[in-house]
């Protein structure tokens, strides 16, 4: 499990254009993550992170061999949520079940306990992504609840998870 957590700049714009065309990835997140996940995609969504000044999130490429391959980030909240953040991921399909996202999440969620105010991050897989959810279940991540019938992707209606992970 060799890889390292690398601010996004654009040298990785062509690997996330190439890795993130998956239709399992997409299909696990939000619809903000499209599919197909064109160049233009890959261009927004990589200058937006290497725009953020990182006083809310952090936000890092998941670099292998040289590649980015995925995406971890946590992303504070704000109003009532400001003491409290929310963790997102993904990872190329090629590295799914390698114990990569448990090492990186780790990380982020480390450096983001040190670096804000926040008391708790907060994760919301799909009830059915039985992988994301083992992820955060390694990290200590406690299931809070289900929310039931909470999501609409793909015209189909699912279940999501609320998981956290308290500073103390």
């Amino acid at each position: 499990m060799n890889f390292t957590l690398e601010k996004w700049n654009a040298r990785f714009i062509d690997d996330i254009a190439a890795c993130a065309n998956n239709k399992k990835i997409a299909a696990n997140l939000r619809d903000v993550f499209p599919y197909p996940y064109t160049r233009a995609d890959a261009e927004g969504y990589v200058a937006m992170c290497a725009a953020d000044d990182e006083s809310r999130q952090i936000c890092r490429a998941i670099v292998i061999g040289g590649r980015a391959v995925g995406s971890v980030g946590v992303f504070c909240g704000a109003d009532v949520y400001r003491r409290s953040a929310e963790l997102g991921y993904w990872l190329a399909e090629e590295h799914w079940g390698g114990g990569v996202m448990t090492e990186a999440a780790r990380r982020i969620c480390t450096a983001a306990f040190e670096a804000f105010d926040i008391v708790r991050i907060e994760a919301e897989p799909f009830a059915h992504n039985a992988g994301s959810r083992r992820v955060l279940e390694k990290l200590g991540f406690v299931l809070e609840g289900i929310k039931r019938q909470s999501v609409c992707k793909y015209g189909e209606i699912y279940d999501s998870c609320i998981y956290a992970l308290l500073r103390t």
